[in-house]
Parts: structure tokens; C-alpha cells; sequence
């Protein structure tokens, strides 16, 4: 993992580093509370392990900063400031995990592989999952759902409906669908589209009494909720 360690003791910087590094990740230290955020602000980082007391600006501030800036990694906050209410602003203020000093090492350790696993976890369902307005669909299981009840699509319908789901509002045009279903660059003068899109809608609208796929009079079709 790439690792941002923002402590200003520099004598814990450097035995967290040493001890990180060995467990092989990648480490950036920084002792200034405004210096990491600018650091942040350009580079991705895995993990933050982030003091409470720091120049510049402190590791509460810091952290708030960030996730003003939609910045998500995982913070963990070390610090000798171990009272519950500053267990509890740390928390609040953006934090993920928080460790007092002085500390264990492989408590340390132990505590960024749940982050990373964790981060990980929520990346990879939010990649696996596609949502707009009640209807989701989950790439990973090949499921699709509407109102919480189960969709039986077929192939190509499932594929139409994770295109729509991955551009909602915008318009999707024929050729799109023939190259992203159907893999053709080139018009087939079938009415294949159209009677897949029809089947579709039977399936995603006609049980739910509403319209979510419009037609787009000479441009193709879009994927729209006017409730």
C-alpha cells in the first residue's frame, strides 16, 4: 500500500516508517498539517495515518479538509490524545480508526490491513453494483432488481440495461446498443434494437406502472425516472 504518515515527532516518524517500509509498503512522511493536505490534493494515497497534533494545520482540520475535498481514503488518526471526546471528534471528524500512543506495532499493522481490506471491500461493490432511481443491477451475480422485486432478463437485456444504468439522462443512441449488446459496428437493417428495447420495457416497466425508458424521437432512447 502507499501510505501517508503525517507525524511532527520526527524520531515516531521515522521508527513507523522503518516498520512499515519492512512490512513492504510504500511511505510518504510528512510533518505539517497543510503540507499534506496540499500533497493530497494531487496525489492517491491507500491510507492517511494522521497525528492530532500537528503545525500547520491539525490532523482534525486536515482530515475534515480532505473529505470536504471528496477525498476517501481510509484515516486512521495516532495520537496521544486518547480521551473519549477525542476519540469521538476524531470520528466524527472524518476518521475511520483511531490509536492512541503509545502503541503496538503489529496492533498498528493489524489495524491498517482491516482499513485496506475493508476500502477494498466497498470499491469493489460499488463497482459491481449499478443504481438509478428503484432499479439496481449487480454485474458481479448477473442480477438486476426493481422496487427490491427480481428482473428475469435475458443477455442482451441485461447488457441494454447496464448501458442505460451507466449513462442515466443521456441519450443512447442505436448504434451505441449495437456495438455495446450486440458487438456490430456496422447497421444490421434488422429490428433487432427495437425489439429487444421493447422486451425490456415489458419487463422493467409494465409490472411498475410507469415509464422509464423514452424514446428520443431520431436519436435513440434514454433512461429517465419523471416521477
Amino acid at each position: 500500500m502507499r501510505i501517508l504518515l503525517v507525524e511532527d515527532d520526527i524520531s515516531l516518524s521515522r521508527y513507523v516508517e522503518k516498520g512499515l517500509q519492512e512490512a513492504g509498503h510504500n511511505i510518504l512522511c510528512v510533518d505539517d498539517g497543510k503540507h499534506a493536505l496540499s500533497i493530497c490534493l494531487t496525489e492517491q494515497f491507500d491510507i492517511a495515518i494522521v497525528d492530532r497534533m500537528l503545525p500547520g494545520l491539525d490532523g482534525l482540520a486536515l482530515v475534515k479538509a480532505l473529505r470536504a475535498s471528496k477525498i476517501t481514503m481510509p484515516v486512521l488518526f495516532l495520537t496521544s490524545l486518547g480521551g473519549i471526546d477525542d476519540r469521538v471528534d476524531g470520528l466524527e471528524a472524518g476518521g475511520d480508526d483511531y490509536l492512541t500512543k503509545p502503541f503496538a506495532f503489529s496492533e498498528l499493522l493489524a489495524r491498517l490491513s482491516a482499513l485496506s481490506r475493508r476500502s477494498h471491500q466497498l470499491l469493489e461493490k460499488a463497482t459491481n453494483e449499478l443504481h438509478y432511481a428503484d432499479v439496481s443491477l449487480n454485474l458481479f451475480d448477473h442480477t438486476a432488481c426493481r422496487q427490491g422485486q427480481n428482473l428475469q432478463l435475458q443477455q442482451k437485456e441485461f447488457r441494454i440495461l447496464e448501458l442505460f444504468l451507466r449513462h442515466p439522462g443521456r441519450v443512447i443512441t442505436r448504434t451505441m446498443l449495437l456495438e455495446h449488446v450486440w458487438g456490430l459496428y456496422f447497421e444490421p437493417q434488422t429490428s433487432v434494437v427495437e425489439t429487444h428495447i421493447s422486451r425490456l420495457r415489458n419487463k422493467l416497466e409494465k409490472p411498475f406502472g410507469d415509464q422509464l425508458i423514452h424514446t428520443v424521437r431520431g436519436a435513440g432512447y434514454k433512461l429517465e425516472c419523471k416521477r
